[in-house]
């Protein structure tokens, strides 16, 4: 097809949305487009501060629009429990994206739970918060869940180091990083399949390419280089173009289960969001089942059966 815009987004009115990290970059681009298609939109931040100007942000460009924020740490299951039993009381909800996420953190750091940092923050945390949240997907009839993945999922070690999920033994950054996101991709198939027939849940995943956010230029301690950010300038696309593809993979009708974009252009960096094949490591179905059996023992999450 042409070069998917955000005037290919259908109506959304009647729906619920609910968009984790919404507060910035691709994340509140995401939300803005979402409440313009119609949909109601609880947008999420880990201040007040910072999720109430989100709103008012949005409010400025859309006075109409049916948007509001709500607290939630992913880094904290205490918080996701909270804002689980609050938001998942709603009649239903058609859309969960789960967006928010760290990068890169360049010393070891854990979360209240125990967690290093990006796997609780990027994984985890959306593990937990979409088994929680199941019961008002389901109530929908056809609930959608988009999770927010990176083209890092196929870089560095290309697996999840089940012996040491929490770098306890060395802590490398990026590696880290890329496994989060791995895991990311390893449970948006996942799920898919555990829920896709009995549940009717549609599960997609997307990643934005290189795109200029907060997550890639003022992340904990990161120096650009001369030439990186050069490099940038030539291969990166704005936060709104890098949410394309999360939208496309949220509300496209008609697409298939385990549906993953990403930008169609320079070496999908930038550009038009297109389908994509999942790299081969997220296609380990045995790692899935592992990594959700795990996660389930981490979290404490309980995955109804859905008959």
């Amino acid at each position: 097809m042409a070069n998917w815009t955000i005037s290919d987004i259908p109506s959304l009115k009647g729906k619920l949305s609910v968009v984790t990290g919404g507060n910035s970059g691709i994340g509140w681009h995401t939300a803005l487009e979402l409440a313009r298609a119609g949909s109601e939109v609880v947008l999420t931040a880990r201040s007040d501060v910072k999720g109430l100007d989100a709103v008012a942000r949005i409010k400025r460009e859309l006075p109409e629009a049916l948007i509001r924020y709500e607290l939630l740490d992913l880094a904290s299951l205490p918080s996701v429990r909270t804002f689980a039993s609050k938001v998942g009381n709603e009649p239903k909800i058609d859309l969960l994206i789960n967006n928010a996420g760290v990068m890169a953190v360049p010393t070891r750091q854990v979360t209240g739970d125990g967690f290093e940092l990006q796997l609780g923050t990027n994984f985890l945390g959306p593990f937990a918060l979409t088994a929680l949240l199941l019961p008002a997907l389901i109530r929908c009839g056809g609930p959608r869940v988009t999770t927010v993945s990176s083209g890092a999922a196929n870089m560095g070690m290309k697996r999840i180091n089940f012996d040491d999920m929490n770098w306890e033994k060395s802590y490398h950054p990026w590696d880290a990083y890329c496994q989060s996101k791995l895991a990311d991709l390893l449970f948006f198939a996942e799920l898919g399949r555990r829920y896709g027939d009995s549940a009717k849940l549609l599960s997609t995943s997307a990643h934005p390419g290189f795109a200029r956010t907060n997550l890639q230029t003022s992340g904990p301690s990161r120096q650009q280089s001369l030439i990186f950010r050069i490099f940038g300038l030539v291969a990166s696309q704005d936060a709104a173009g890098g949410a394309l593809a999360t939208l496309r993979a949220a509300v496209e009708p008609g697409i298939a289960q385990a549906s993953y974009f990403g930008p169609g252009g320079f070496f999908g960096l930038k550009g038009s969001p297109v389908a994509i094949p999942l790299p081969e490591p997220a296609q380990d179905k045995a790692a899935a089942t592992k990594l959700w059996e795990v996660s389930e023992r981490l979290t404490g999450a309980l995955w109804p059966d859905w008959e």
